[in-house]
C-alpha cells in the first residue's frame, strides 16, 4: 500500500470520535505518526459520558499502518495545549498537519432557539469549545508547523463558506461558531501563505458519527434501515470520507493553491478521486442545496 504521508507528523485536536477519529485513521493508513487529543481517556470521561477514547484511536492509527500517539488534552487549557506542542517538537522534532477538530457542543445547543431564550452558559460554551479551542492551539502548534517549509492545517467545521453564507444553521451560536472556523482558515492563510504553509476550512457531508448512528438506531453495517424514517440520510457518509479528503490535501504537492479556500468532502473527492469506504463518492452539500432544501423527494441518483 502506497504511504506518502511516511515520515510526516501530524495532529489531530479533537480526535476522540466522529470526523477526528476519521481524519487520524486516514492519516495513518498514509503512513503518518498521529497525536491524538481529546478528553475522553480509558480512565476518564469527558461530559459526554460516551464509551470512545483516544487510545482506541490511536489504536486504530498504529492498525491503519501509521503511528498514533494518544495525548489527553483540554485545549481549552492553553497550558496543557502548549506542553502537548512541546511534548511533539521533543520526540519528533517537526509538525506537517494540523487538524482543529475540537467541538464539543453537542449537547448544548437547541434547535431553532433565538438567542433570547437560548441557555447562555450553553451558548457561551458552544464558542469557547468551538472557537476558542482552535485559537489556542493554532497559537502553541503553528510556530512548530512552520520550522519546515508545507505545512498544512485544515480547520474543521460544518458547511461551506457559501452554504453558511446563506443559511441560518441551527440557532445563533451554532451558527457563529461555524462560521468563525471557516473565517479562522481564511485568516490563517493569509499568515501562513507568506510563509509556506497552507490553511484549509474543510466540512464533511452528512456523517455517520458514533453519535449519528446512536441517534437514529442503526449501526454502520445497517445504517439504510433509518432511511424510511429519514429519507435523506441516503447521501450520509463514514467519518473516513473527511479523512480521506485531509489524506489527499497532505499528500498534494501542491496544496497552495487551496490556502484560506473552503471545501467539502464531497467536492475534494472530485479533485482527488478517492471514494468512501463503499467505493461511492457522495456529494452531500450539493445534495442538500438541489435536494433537500429544495424540498424535492429523497434521491441520489448523480450525488454519490
Amino acid at each position: 500500500m502506497s504511504q506518502p504521508l511516511k515520515g510526516k507528523v501530524a495532529l489531530v485536536a479533537g480526535a476522540t470520535r466522529g470526523a477526528g477519529r476519521g481524519i487520524a485513521v486516514e492519516l495513518g493508513a498514509a503512513g503518518a505518526t498521529v497525536y491524538v487529543t481529546g478528553r475522553s481517556t480509558r480512565t476518564r470521561r469527558s461530559e459526554y459520558d460516551r464509551p470512545e477514547t483516544i487510545e482506541d484511536t490511536a489504536d486504530l492509527v498504529t492498525e491503519a499502518g501509521g503511528q498514533g500517539i494518544a495525548v489527553p488534552t483540554d485545549h481549552l487549557d492553553a497550558a496543557q495545549v502548549r506542553t502537548l506542542v512541546g511534548r511533539i517538537a521533543d520526540e519528533q522534532g517537526r509538525l506537517d498537519i494540523l487538524v482543529n477538530d475540537i467541538w464539543g457542543g453537542e449537547k448544548l445547543f437547541a434547535w431553532d432557539t433565538p438567542v433570547w431564550e437560548h441557555d447562555l452558559d450553553d451558548g457561551l460554551r458552544i464558542l469557547r469549545l468551538a472557537v476558542e479551542t482552535h485559537a489556542i492551539t493554532s497559537h502553541h502548534a503553528l510556530p512548530l508547523l512552520l520550522r519546515h517549509p508545507g505545512g498544512l492545517v485544515v480547520e474543521m467545521t460544518d458547511g461551506t463558506t457559501e452554504y453558511n453564507r446563506d443559511t441560518y444553521r441551527v440557532n445563533f451560536f451554532y451558527d457563529l461558531a461555524k462560521a468563525s472556523v471557516l473565517r479562522m482558515a481564511f485568516s490563517l492563510g493569509h499568515e501562513l501563505g507568506p510563509r509556506g504553509a497552507t490553511a484549509v476550512a474543510l466540512t464533511p457531508g452528512w456523517m455517520r458519527s458514533e453519535i449519528m448512528l446512536e441517534n437514529f438506531g442503526v449501526r454502520e453495517d445497517n445504517w439504510r434501515d433509518a432511511l424510511d424514517s429519514v429519507p435523506h440520510f441516503a447521501i450520509s457518509e463514514t467519518p473516513h470520507y473527511v479523512g480521506r479528503a485531509v489524506a489527499a490535501l497532505a499528500a498534494d504537492p501542491d496544496v497552495a493553491r487551496w490556502n484560506g479556500a473552503s471545501h467539502s468532502s464531497g467536492g475534494l473527492a472530485r479533485e482527488y478521486g478517492f471514494t468512501d469506504l463503499d467505493g461511492s463518492r457522495p456529494d452531500a452539500w450539493r445534495y442538500l442545496v438541489e435536494v433537500q432544501d429544495a424540498d424535492k423527494p429523497a434521491d441520489t441518483t448523480g450525488y454519490r
